[in-house]
């Protein structure tokens, strides 16, 4: 019999601040939903923000309630939404007052362009164990329920007309003065001198907020880390929780000490752009790999991991900031 299991790619958005969906792009409006039904199953869809601009997060939720005895196979990672981008997945399962069964999946989507949009039907598949009733159709593993697709429009950033030129208009300009041979040749010297002079200073200033930066991001870091060292291990509730902090004490470390644009970019995405990276040798680029793979593994794929797991992603994390300390922290500490 077929049975399908949610899959986990790297997806996450090392770069979305990994965990739940965040309310980021959401507004107060109702959201788009739509429900189906399909013997003792019934499945609802919901978009929110009803009315996007590009740019925004789309929130989207499946919420599938099945009667007692009832086994669902919800659908596989990603399945149907390849024309966008999924910033953050979560999913869940729980039981009601009756006994049915209420699976959520919730997606944080990125559209890639402006128009008309449609979020595309959604396969549910159950088997039917209840008793006496057929577990499936005559020559089938399971019944199947389509959600309701659900269109919408994503608004362009611009409205539709407006003008690109946010130059003031110039006023009516005096009569140009034309100064002596020396008067311009001290003047000329004078404007190479500010220039000379401004150029070492800006170059100063990029210097001091370069290391400034590097020794804030270290240091954060660490103090979040060590935080997270004296807190109490996770239990199985807490796993998921426990490695979204974990992975973003490292993703947030990653942005401000090499300038990654963790936050924004998927696991998959982060792990390519990685590769081109000049400020990480291949041990590190390795080890990080390890440690968000196997972060994604326990948000995404809810593998829990065993005590010995635990301590060994936490050492991986303090061993990558400790490797990539800049040469300013280690001077402070002596090192």
């Amino acid at each position: 019999m077929r049975v399908r299991v949610a899959t986990a790619l790297a997806l996450v958005g090392l770069l979305f601040d990994p965990g739940a969906l965040r309310a980021e792009g959401a507004t107060d409006a109702t959201p788009l939903e739509a429900s189906t039904e399909t013997g003792p199953v019934r499945a609802t869809v919901r978009l929110s923000p009803p009315e996007p601009v590009i740019g925004d997060r789309l929130h989207l939720e499946l919420e599938v309630r099945a009667e007692p005895d009832v086994e669902l196979l919800m659908p596989e990672f990603g399945e149907a939404l390849d024309r966008f981008s999924i910033v953050d997945f979560t999913r869940s399962e729980a039981a009601d007052d009756e006994g049915a069964t209420i699976s959520h999946q919730r997606y944080m989507l990125a559209p890639s362009r402006s128009g008309a949009q449609v979020i595309p039907p959604l396969l549910v598949e159950f088997i039917d164990r209840r008793a006496g009733r057929d577990p499936a159709p005559e020559g089938e593993d399971a019944y199947e329920l389509f959600t309701a697709a659900l269109e919408f429009d994503v608004a362009a950033a611009l409205p539709e007309g407006a003008s690109l030129d946010l130059r003031a208009p110039l006023g009516k300009l005096g009569a140009r003065a034309m100064p002596g041979r020396y008067r311009a040749l001290w003047v000329l010297v004078a404007l190479i001198a500010i220039a000379g002079g401004a150029l070492v200073g800006v170059r100063t200033l990029a210097a001091w907020r370069s290391r400034s930066l590097r020794r804030s991001a270290y240091d954060l870091a660490k103090a979040d880390l060590d935080a997270l060292l004296m807190a109490p291990r996770p239990g199985p509730r807490e796993m998921d929780a426990f490695f979204v902090e974990l992975s973003g004490i490292v993703r947030r470390y990653l942005e401000n000490r090499f300038g990654l644009r963790s936050p924004e970019l998927t696991t998959e995405e982060f792990v390519q752009e990685l590769a081109h990276s000049p400020d990480l040798v291949r041990s590190h680029q390795r080890l990080l790999r390890e440690f968000l793979n196997r972060a994604d593994l326990v948000k995404f794929a809810h593998v829990f991991p065993d005590p010995a797991d635990v301590e060994l992603s936490l050492e991986s994390a303090r061993s990558f900031l400790e490797a990539t300390r800049s040469e300013v922290d280690m001077e402070r500490a002596g090192v």
